[in-house]
């Protein structure tokens, strides 16, 4: 069994967690709508992820909605003591699977405490406030309503640690006026680096950051720089841009999602994959639009 606990550690709120972890979207039917064609198959592969080291587990009750966290409670609970479950909200799903903004203080509520039940917890590790000004990224705007909303739910003791999700500098700036932000999860990648300065500022704070899409998302990464890299080093091209984003800075939390085990499997033994210098220096110009894609 690949041994994760070589891709490092970091801290995330009182917890210090394996660098690799997972990410339970894919655990609902399409668009993340709707129960999985393979409930058991889910079960068995959150319960693979936790017995090959996964300490940290990122999902959300609008998955499905509700029906990720439920297989959740089904494959692992009572939970370990060393694993951390995080969770967000801030966002409800329409009866079209549409996607839609939730911000009240009776929408927030409401999530955290379907999370809490879903889940089988009496209070949640880190809930990440998903920000949702954008259509295709952050887009600033205040976020001091919802977040001190889901602040005083922290003081209520049902959350202990809050991050944020889709978030621009600045918001992060505001959001740290209100209470202690631990990690921020935005959209980033080997072709989508517009976090590059954040990662650094958030590395010297000591706050992981934590890549969503970190293959791409619906549309995968695809490039010929990224399929020679493989090539050469006989693993496949997204083992390579997640061991890229180990190297890319320590603060880095990967949760890449899968509903397969053999995916799983493969995704976890890049804890042992390696580049070389120049290899990344290669890859870095991806992003630069020096690669035919």
């Amino acid at each position: 069994m690949v041994d994760i606990g070589k891709a490092g550690t970091f801290t995330l709120g009182s917890h210090t967690v394996r660098r690799l972890g997972y990410g339970a979207m894919q655990l609902t039917g399409p668009g993340v709508f709707g129960p999985p064609s393979d409930r058991a198959g889910a079960v068995a592969v959150l319960r693979e992820a936790v017995q090959s080291g996964v300490d940290h587990i990122d999902t959300s009750d609008f998955y499905g909605p509700h029906i990720t966290n439920q297989i959740i409670r089904e494959a692992l609970h009572p939970y370990r003591d060393d694993l951390v479950i995080v969770t967000k909200v801030g966002a409800l799903r329409g009866a079209d699977a549409s996607w839609l903004p939730a911000y009240s203080a009776g929408e927030l509520t409401q999530a955290v405490h379907d999370n809490l039940r879903n889940l089988g917890l009496e209070v949640l590790d880190v809930v990440n406030l998903r920000i949702m000004f954008g259509i295709h990224g952050p887009a600033e705007g205040s976020i001091e309503a919802p977040l001190t909303i889901l602040a005083e739910l922290q003081r209520q003791g049902l959350v202990r640690h809050i991050g944020l999700s889709n978030v621009t500098p600045t918001q992060i700036t505001q959001g740290r006026r209100i209470c202690e932000i631990v990690c921020v999860q935005n959209l980033y990648n080997l072709a989508q680096r517009a976090d590059d300065a954040l990662i650094e500022a958030l590395a010297g704070d000591g706050t992981a950051y934590v890549p969503f899409f970190p293959l791409g998302g619906f549309t995968p990464l695809q490039s010929t720089t990224l399929s020679a890299v493989a090539l050469a080093l006989g693993v496949t091209p997204m083992q390579v841009a997640l061991a890229w984003l180990m190297q890319r800075a320590p603060n880095i939390l990967l949760i890449p999602g899968t509903s397969s085990v053999a995916h799983l499997r493969e995704n976890l033994a890049i804890a042992e994959l390696r580049l070389p210098a120049e290899t990344v220096t290669e890859l870095d110009r991806i992003a630069g639009g020096g690669d035919p894609h």
